[in-house]
C-alpha cells in the first residue's frame, strides 16, 4: 500500500544575525525548507498521470520526475528522488509557489470528489433501508423520477435477498449520482444568472 506523502506548508524563514550582524535564515529553517521541497517532489512523483500533466514544472524537473516514476529498483528510486529534491531546490520562489498552488488545488478536488462518493454511498444505504428516504430525496432533488427510484430500490433489494450480482445496486448508485449532479448544475446556472443580474 502506498504511503501518502503529507506536504507541510513552508513558513517564512526566521532570520537570525550571523557573525557579521546580517540577518539570515536559521540552519534549522533552511533544513525544514529543504525537507518540504523534497516532500513536494516526492508527492509529484506519486501523482496520477493526468494530474501530473497539469503541474507547472520546468523541463528539467519534469524529466527527473518522469524518470523517477519509471524506476522500479528501490535504491535507484531513492537516489532519483534525491535528485528530484535537488531539482526542486533549484526552482525560484515563484515556481515553487505555482507548483504548491496547483498541487493544493488537485488535493482539494480529490477531497471533494471522495466526499461526494461517500455521500452517494450513504444515500443509497438510506434509500435501501427506509422507504420514506426516497420521498425526502425526491423533495431535495426535483429532477429525480420517483417511479424510477422505486423500481431501482425494489430490484436492488430483491437481488440482495436472492444473492444475485449487484446490477441494480450499482445502477441505483449511478441514478443518485446523475440526479444529484443535475441539481448541482441547476444551482450553478441560477448562480450565474444572479451574477449576470448583479453586473447589469
Amino acid at each position: 500500500m502506498k504511503r501518502k506523502t503529507r506536504i507541510q506548508p513552508m513558513n517564512d524563514a526566521v532570520a537570525e544575525p550571523d557573525d557579521n550582524g546580517y540577518d539570515r535564515p536559521s540552519k534549522s529553517q533552511l533544513k525544514r525548507e529543504m525537507e518540504a521541497l523534497q516532500e513536494l517532489g516526492q508527492a509529484l512523483v506519486e501523482l496520477p498521470k493526468d494530474a501530473l500533466k497539469r503541474m507547472p514544472m520546468t523541463e528539467d524537473l519534469a524529466d527527473a520526475v518522469h524518470e523517477c516514476r519509471r524506476i522500479t529498483d528501490h535504491e535507484g528510486k531513492r537516489r532519483q528522488l534525491q535528485y528530484v529534491g535537488r531539482m526542486m531546490r533549484g526552482l525560484t520562489e515563484a515556481e515553487v509557489a505555482a507548483l504548491r498552488t496547483k498541487f493544493e488545488e488537485h488535493r482539494g478536488v480529490n477531497k471533494a470528489a471522495t466526499a461526494r462518493l461517500h455521500w452517494i454511498e450513504r444515500t443509497r444505504e438510506k434509500l435501501l433501508a427506509d422507504d420514506a428516504a426516497l420521498t425526502e430525496f425526491v423533495r431535495q432533488h426535483p429532477a429525480a423520477d420517483p417511479q424510477e427510484g422505486r423500481t431501482l430500490i425494489r430490484n436492488a433489494r430483491r437481488e440482495h435477498e436472492q444473492s444475485k450480482p449487484p446490477k441494480y445496486f450499482r445502477e441505483l448508485f449511478q441514478w443518485i449520482k446523475d440526479v444529484s449532479a443535475q441539481g448541482n448544475e441547476s444551482d450553478d446556472t441560477a448562480e450565474e444568472g444572479d451574477h449576470d443580474d448583479d453586473e447589469t
